[in-house]
């Protein structure tokens, strides 16, 4: 295993096809194919679907997109040390919602600290409604968001990476077994509905799109007692790769499976007052979220 074959495999995760890949990073699609290719035999597992609209995540797949993002992220973080830790000082008041801060920020926290250590990041968790006006009345510089909820004009936003979204089931359901459903077979089961950070609001926007209704069983606001219920065989649903993992609390396992009917994905960037300007402490903060996520990684 090396760093290319890995930025390869992240490339291809994250733009979902091989073609993007090779045009994100400037070269052939069969240097990536070869590369993930020697990756799965090097690690004997399968890491992608092919399918008819790209390249989807395996269980396995989505473990290994932890691993690589963080070794990569650390390798990046050591060639660019000195050009970092610049002495830049100031302080950021920044608000992410619900999913944003348990799922997605801790680990940035964490690196922004270690490479700007001049630099006091004011955090709050705030309701998407609340992240909009705080933002628009300047309370606020920055927020890290879903963006694919966001609704007000006036904000300006910037999306880092979309998570996919597939249906979760126990890896004792028939689905899981076949491998595919159809949003028809979806709806005779029982769902459990995700309510936090307006995730019902946004799966009736789809489901309205397929014609069929979920039967709810539970609704609930913990992402906790909709992987145990789904593992537990209680019911399935429709999550983000981003909250997915392979077991419950209980230690039994989640499968994911794909539909007949793509579903949107949701979408993680930042958000600020359109036409506001940037004082030193929000450029970092963008350009290290810039640098992460939307700068091609260099083959090492």
């Amino acid at each position: 295993m090396d760093f290319t074959q890995l930025t390869y495999f992240i490339a291809t995760a994250d733009t979902g096809q091989v073609s993007r890949a090779a045009n994100q990073l400037a070269i052939s699609q069969s240097a990536i194919t070869n590369a993930i290719r020697r990756l799965e035999e090097e690690l004997d597992v399968k890491l992608f679907q092919r399918t008819h609209t790209g390249m989807e995540l395996t269980d396995a797949g989505r473990e290994l997109t932890r691993s690589a993002r963080d070794i990569l992220d650390r390798v990046e973080q050591a060639r660019h040390l000195s050009r970092d830790q610049s002495g830049i000082t100031g302080t950021i008041s920044i608000a992410a919602t619900y999913t944003v801060m348990g799922y997605f920020l801790p680990y940035h926290l964490e690196r922004l600290r270690q490479l700007f250590p001049g630099l006091a990041i004011q955090l709050r968790e705030l309701p998407r409604e609340s992240v909009e006006e705080e933002l628009l009345n300047g309370r606020l510089d920055m927020a890290v968001v879903l963006t694919s909820n966001l609704e007000n004009p006036d904000l300006e936003q910037q999306t880092l990476f979309r998570s996919a979204r597939r249906l979760w089931v126990s890896q004792t359901h028939p689905f899981h077994r076949k491998g595919r459903a159809t949003f028809e077979e979806i709806a005779a089961q029982d769902y459990i509905m995700l309510t936090v950070d307006e995730a019902a609001q946004t799966a009736m926007r789809y489901w309205s799109r397929t014609g069929f209704h979920p039967k709810v069983k539970l609704r609930t606001a913990s992402t906790e007692a909709v992987r145990s219920m789904v593992a537990n065989g209680e019911g399935i649903t429709i999550l983000s790769d981003m909250v997915y993992r392979p077991w419950s609390l209980e230690g039994r396992r989640i499968g994911t499976v794909l539909t007949d009917i793509p579903v949107p994905s949701m979408d993680i960037g930042l958000a600020w007052r359109r036409g506001r300007d940037f004082n030193d402490p929000m450029a970092v903060f963008r350009d290290y979220f810039r640098r992460a996520y939307l700068r091609p990684q260099a083959a090492f």
